[in-house]
């Protein structure tokens, strides 16, 4: 019985925030290198880009119609609950590691692996359905100085067919603009951290204002009739692990509506949270980290808003382009000056957004490397010259750039979604009982209205999960399954936190 109570113990065991800080003192820790404004710039770098410039065009003409205006304003509700429990576990935790490292800290191991597996799947699926709409936007740019990728190389092998809910075969063999941009992102975060949030800052200035470019003319172009009807596909859209609960579905069962709307294009907003995990380096940490979650979610959701009330303003909703809306939206309305553009414009803003993606999951390797979870000679290795983490970022390049070349991107954005939710649950979890179990903890900044805040958050992002269709379930629950395999062949023996118990109950220790 002993045994067993150990073992638990094991699963269970929290990490002391004393450790965590000591962790990341001497060699192996990164460059405080980033200021509010960079952590800011990166949250703008992740969130504006494919959600803008991809997303809101299959959203308005599959899910939503007119009414995905209302679908962003949910989902950025949402996303503040959220965004607030981040901002307080990222000020006391100033370590890379985002929501796993705060997992560690509050609930315990067995839930650390879980939202550190998960926040891999997060940001490497989110990169691939970014590389994806950065490749339609990029054939755009250079299809207007005649330049044409051959079909065969493309696009994915598969399209999603929303009228089965299966993958069709489209000719293809694959989408080499998608996978050749990965590469280059790859190798551009092994250089440094500094010189990836410098880009980042040109690749922000450029695509807000294009995004602003969008709304100052488009405005000129709205007919209010293309409004009507607002909600095509009612206001609802909920379903509870694949069963229908209210609103119409599509062909493949899945759920259609404004509610629909808000789960899918909740990609759109993924990316605040990537600020976290830059944490260890900040400069300030404790008073920057905040700011740039806080700030960049709040600018973007407002600007969301607007470049959807103008494109389904613009173009009647069932006549937007999928694959890249914005620049088509302005080629229909006989503008072709600016589709040119807006291309250009929209590579360079999903650029930034995949940069600051796969900057994410590597330092979420990191974390977990550093306490024995997985190897590390490999996912802990930060190299002696560039202070990055070399290995991970390249085998995340591998990941990201496989998916990108052989799957569509709708099938890819369910998949994100369903990834983070699980993720912003936790957090808003883990807020309830750090203030439960230790209130006297220094918290330089604290989430308001607890526990209100922290309960809608977990409330709101539950009923997105329900919402999106069952087969990501599915999807979740096999990925999650393989790191279950992982962590107990592997990580749970060589758990730094293991060794520390059994060194503790051994005496070892002054």
């Amino acid at each position: 019985m002993s045994g067993s109570r150990g073992n638990l113990s094991q699963l269970f065991a929290r990490k002391p925030l004393a450790m965590l800080l000591d962790e990341v003192k001497g060699e192996n820790r990164l460059r405080r290198v980033l200021g509010p404004v960079q952590l800011t710039a990166l949250g703008v770098g992740a969130i504006i880009g494919a959600g803008i410039f991809v997303a809101t065009g299959a959203a308005a003409h599959n899910i939503a119609g007119p009414s995905l205006m209302l679908s962003y304003v949910i989902a950025g509700i949402t996303c503040i609950f959220a965004a607030l429990c981040y901002a307080e576990f990222a000020a006391m935790v100033p370590v890379a590691g985002s929501a796993y490292t705060y997992a560690y800290a509050t609930l315990g191991e067995l839930f650390a692996w879980i939202i550190g597996w998960d926040l891999i799947l997060e940001y490497g699926v989110s990169s691939a359905a970014v590389a994806t709409g950065w490749s339609a936007y990029f054939q755009s740019a250079v299809g207007k100085i005649g330049i044409h990728i051959p079909k065969l190389l493309s696009e994915s092998p598969w399209k999603y067919d929303p009228l089965t809910g299966h993958l069709a075969s489209t000719g293809a063999i694959m989408n080499l603009p998608a996978l050749l941009i990965v590469v280059v992102v790859t190798a551009v975060l092994v250089k440094g951290i500094q010189e990836s949030a410098t880009f980042n800052a040109a690749m922000v200035a450029i695509k807000v204002a294009a995004v602003l470019f969008v709304i100052g003319v488009g405005a000129f172009f709205i007919s209010t009739t293309n409004w009507h009807p607002f909600a095509p596909f009612g206001w609802t859209g909920i379903s509870f692990f694949g069963h229908h609960v209210a609103g119409q579905v599509d062909g493949g069962g899945a759920p259609l509506g404004t509610m629909a709307g808000a789960a899918i294009i909740f990609f759109a907003y993924i990316g605040f949270d990537s600020v976290s995990t830059h944490t260890e380096e900040a400069k300030n940490p404790q008073r920057d980290v905040p700011i740039g979650i806080i700030v960049s979610l709040v600018l973007c959701t407002v600007l969301y808003i607007a470049v959807v009330a103008v494109l389904t303003g613009m173009v009647k909703y069932d006549q937007l382009d999928i694959a890249a809306p914005v620049s088509t939206a302005f080629k229909q309305k006989g503008i072709g000056w600016a589709e040119g553009l807006i291309a250009t414009a929209g590579v360079a803003g999903i650029t930034s957004v995949l940069l600051v993606m796969m900057l994410s999951g590597p330092r979420v390797f990191l974390a977990m490397a550093r306490d024995g979870l997985l190897p590390k000679a490999t996912f802990g290795d930060v190299h002696p010259k560039f202070r990055t983490p070399w290995k991970s970022t390249i085998l995340v390049g591998i990941f990201v750039g496989t998916l990108a070349g052989f799957l569509p991107i709708d099938y890819l954005l369910h998949l994100a979604n369903i990834g983070t939710l699980l993720a912003f649950v936790i957090v808003c979890s883990a807020v309830l009982i750090m203030r439960k179990k230790h209130p006297e903890a220094d918290r330089p900044f604290k989430c308001p209205w607890v526990p209100f805040v922290p309960i809608m958050g977990v409330l709101s992002c539950l009923m997105l999960m329900f919402s999106l269709p069952v087969a990501n379930w599915w999807r979740l629950i096999t990925w999650l399954a393989l790191g279950f395999v992982i962590y107990f062949i592997y990580g749970r023996k060589h758990s730094v936190m293991k060794h520390h118990q059994d060194s503790l109950e051994a005496g070892g220790t002054k």
